[in-house]
């Protein structure tokens, strides 16, 4: 099988494992613009906090499995170094046989927002952004009260992160990852020295965009900035429960 079928299939196995999309069916929230006719009004300007900052905060959805399926720009390739080449084939090869989610662990940063099926939640607060992840009932924290990012943080499957704001753009920076989590489903893999940046945009109210950057030098020959991803707004749902059991399978094999 080529490379390029391998991850043909990776995809399909993907998109065939995730669980079907189910939100609540009807909860107006109020603060949603709407049309005339009641509607949410996704073309509305991007709501602003207190200080004239964009709010990011929302449910959102990626608005195309491929991003989870590779970060990278269609027809482009990630400079990774010869072992790291290795593992990336391998695991196409296997059609993703070992990735973390099929042992329960999350799928961690970029990752966890590109899942097509499962939307997450952003709430913005004056020293803190939080996502709430519909997979596996996670969260992460972005500190946005002015600290740094720690020089040895402890390492953490979703990082230690910190945020500013760049004009418009919310900028993350985040360092302290585990070894382990892929960064696309394709596999990507990373190392504890990956430093991932990622810059967010809310266009208008209904859509936001974000752009990673990653600087591992242990498994890349150079730093790559993946593909724009865009997201969609859920309006009026809520996040549902979502556990995995998947390590019950797993185990019994």
């Amino acid at each position: 099988m080529t490379l390029r079928g391998a991850m043909v299939a990776l995809a399909l196995v993907s998109a065939t494992a995730s669980t079907a999309i189910a939100q609540w069916v009807s909860l107006p929230l109020a603060g949603t613009p709407r049309t005339a006719d009641g509607q949410p009004n996704l073309n509305a300007p991007a709501p602003r906090t207190a200080d004239g900052k964009p709010d990011l905060s929302g449910i959102w959805r990626v608005d195309s499995p491929r991003y989870n399926e590779n970060l990278l720009v269609p027809g482009t390739e990630a400079p990774m170094l010869p072992w790291a080449a290795d593992v990336y084939k391998q695991r196409v090869a296997t059609l993703g046989r070992d990735r973390p989610g099929r042992f329960c662990m999350p799928h961690a940063v970029p990752d966890a927002m590109t899942v097509p099926t499962l939307p997450f939640k952003i709430i913005q607060m004056p020293n803190v952004m939080i996502h709430l992840y519909e997979e596996f009932h996670v969260y992460r924290q972005i500190h946005t009260d002015g600290r740094k990012l720690p020089d040895d943080p402890d390492p953490a499957w979703y990082g230690y992160s910190v945020g500013r704001w760049d004009g418009d753009t919310f900028v993350v920076d985040t360092a302290g990852f585990k070894d382990g989590h892929w960064l696309d489903n394709s596999g990507h893999p990373h190392t504890e020295a990956l430093r991932l940046t990622e810059r967010f945009r809310r266009i208008n109210f209904g859509r936001m965009e974000m752009v990673a950057t990653i600087d591992d030098p242990k498994a890349y020959s150079r730093t790559w900035t993946s593909d724009i991803m865009r997201f969609n707004l859920q309006p009026d749902t809520e996040l549902l429960e979502h556990l995995c059991e998947n390590n019950r399978e797993v185990g019994g094999r």
